[in-house]
């Protein structure tokens, strides 16, 4: 087991569903998701997430892994995880053999999210029982891991699912395979399914009110999963997700989100039955009740800030705070809210910024001193100067 101090470095990221609202072009939400993941690229954010959804208009990415393939030609430096890849929709050995694909073609920077799947609507289309599909990830996520694992053939039988000397004919490209890591919310599955098998895990709902409380439970239930089965879970690998949309001003912050809030409220509160907030049509109102619920951060630098410090105390620690995506604004105001996580709320948690500050005080506290023997030395310049001058004068 591992723990985390003040002074670890926090990772940054995103976890994008995506959420479009409909009535858009598809195609083009979904380049402007692209061109979003170059922009984070581009500002040095550590990871990028993925999700997989067949239904409901608003998160149209159905396959996280070739949106990755697609991501992966764009960027450089980013990581690309699915978040997540839901398990009971597939056959276990089929997504083990994508995935390991995937890895050699990001060249390593794939991160692998499961869980048991998010719509009630996309598993009532492929006749898959609710009350299974967190039985159903738990063994297909044994499978995989098995798969990746490689060193014997793999024979294993489910209701669902059967292998027979199964082995996959590639070897991931990371050693011994990518991250996994299991998805959480605010059931104990994704907990007790990370601490059994070692893998990490993603808190989605870590700053939904149901979520934010049962932060601490989940990660004894992962320590004691983890001593029962013997193998060994870190907080380091810890993500956390909350959305956050911040400006230069809490005033234009607030008139930013004016461009799509609304419409995100609404497909949780009538399609994905998970209400966020009190119905209401004043804007302000609404804006009002996220921030005080603690579920959302809409304002400045300084409110991320204290959202993420209150996730550190709540969780005891924990290795990377993942934004939600989301098109609560339009496009510029969007990406320069990003910017601002990178440029002043990502340092506060890495150190950079402290000690650029503390070698700037230092100087300043210094400077009649360094100042002096600056001074000091160019006036012996100026003299020495001088008296060479004078030296060739007098020997002409």
């Amino acid at each position: 087991m591992t723990s985390l101090d003040a002074a670890d470095h926090l990772k940054f990221g995103i976890f994008l569903a995506p959420f479009h609202p409909v009535g858009q072009n598809p195609t083009l939400a979904l380049e402007r998701d692209l061109q979003l993941i170059e922009h984070l690229d581009e500002l040095g954010f550590d990871e990028a997430w993925f999700g997989e959804h067949h239904s409901a208009g608003y998160e149209i990415i159905a396959s996280p892994e070739v949106f990755i393939a697609a991501a992966a030609q764009r960027t450089r430096h980013i990581r690309l995880g699915t978040g997540v890849s839901s398990l009971p929709y597939h056959h276990p050995f089929m997504l083990a053999d994508r995935l390991v694909l995937l890895d050699h073609l990001t060249r390593g920077r794939l991160m692998v999210g499961v869980g048991p799947g998010a719509l009630p609507s996309d598993a009532f289309m492929m006749g898959i029982d609710p009350a299974k599909q967190r039985d159903m990830m738990e063994e297909s996520l044994e499978a995989i891991l098995l798969l990746f694992a490689g060193d014997e053939p793999v024979s294993y039988e489910t209701d669902w699912f059967k292998l027979v000397k199964a082995r996959l004919q590639m070897r991931p490209y990371q050693r011994p395979f990518p991250e996994v890591a299991v998805a959480a919310q605010i059931s104990p599955a994704g907990p007790r399914a990370a601490g059994r098998f070692g893998c990490s895990l993603l808190s989605i709902g870590a700053t939904s009110a149901g979520g934010f409380d049962i932060l601490g439970a989940h990660w004894d239930v992962m320590e004691e999963r983890a001593a029962e089965f013997g193998t060994t879970v870190d907080r380091s690998k810890w993500r956390l997700v909350g959305p956050v949309h911040i400006a230069d001003t809490k005033e234009q912050a607030i008139e930013d989100v004016g461009f799509g809030l609304a419409e995100w409220v609404d497909y949780f509160q009538r399609v994905a039955a998970l209400p966020l907030a009190p119905d209401t049509t004043n804007h302000e109102s609404l804006v009002d009740a996220l921030n005080a619920s603690g579920f959302a951060v809409i304002g400045t630098v300084e409110d991320a800030i204290t959202q993420v410090e209150r996730l550190r105390k709540q969780s005891k620690g924990f290795g990377t705070f993942l934004l939600m995506g989301h098109e609560w604004a339009d496009t510029a105001a969007t990406r320069h809210s990003y910017e601002l996580i990178a440029r002043y709320v990502a340092p506060e948690f890495q150190g950079s910024s402290r000690t650029l500050t503390a070698s700037r005080d230092w100087a300043a506290d210094n400077r009649p001193e360094f100042i002096g023997a600056a001074g000091a030395a160019v006036m012996s310049a100026i003299e020495k100067h001088q008296e060479e001058k004078e030296q060739k004068a007098a020997n002409v």
